[in-house]
């Protein structure tokens, strides 16, 4: 399982949360240049859908595959408690054959996306991941080169971290901790429930552009 929170940031003020994720984060960030393919099943599968996401890191020298299965959120008065989204998630390295798999299994292709940006990695009481990246739609099947902005201007922001039953509260403490450092420049919250950008942002962007970054946590 995993802890998740999304949000949006406008591209002209990337540079600075960058800056931001730098100077918290401590280590330096990686590349990200993703083709994302979400597969879902077909009815021969059973009546319950079915969707996986395959992924296809293409700043390898050789691209690595990899397949994502995310499940429902936690529910119940105690998610409720909680600003961060726990769900099910499985992941897997594939071979690069896995797409030719899925179709013979059973499943379709039901949209590809690209995702270019960057990422940091990095141990805080738990494994936290953020990736700010713009992401694109394909205007036909497999055209990377072709991709088109879903949100032209605006990139998308995700945080997050591995889990377990016994300790996603903690987890979940701890990226809502990391997140209250972000706020000045992004709107962190549940996957779905936007809550638009940051109104001060140019400001904090402005400020963050001038004096180099924050401190390492």
């Amino acid at each position: 399982m995993e802890c998740v929170v999304q949000g949006i940031i406008e591209t002209q003020h990337v540079e600075a949360l960058e800056i931001l994720l730098q100077g918290l984060c401590g280590v330096q960030r990686e590349r990200l240049r993703v083709h994302e393919l979400t597969l879902k099943s077909l009815p021969n599968l059973g009546s319950v859908s079915s969707e996986v996401r395959l992924l296809c890191d293409l700043d390898q020298a050789e691209p690595t595959w990899t397949v994502k299965h995310v499940g429902g959120a936690m529910r119940g008065a105690g998610a409720d408690q909680l600003s961060v989204m726990v769900r099910a998630m499985i992941e897997s390295r594939v071979s690069k054959n896995a797409l030719r798999m899925f179709y013979s299994l059973g499943y379709k292709l039901d949209h590809e996306l690209l995702k270019v940006g960057f990422a940091f990695h990095f141990q805080r009481t738990a494994h936290i991941s953020v990736s700010v990246s713009s992401v694109s739609k394909m205007p036909k099947i497999h055209a990377i080169d072709e991709a088109v902005p879903v949100t032209p201007g605006m990139q998308i922001v995700d945080v997050t971290a591995p889990a377990t039953p016994e300790n996603y509260s903690e987890v979940a403490a701890a990226v809502s901790s990391f997140c209250e450092f972000l706020a000045p420049l992004v709107h962190l919250s549940k996957p779905f429930i936007s809550m638009g950008v940051v109104p001060t942002a140019a400001a904090a962007a402005a400020s963050l552009m001038s004096d180099g970054g924050g401190t390492t946590l």
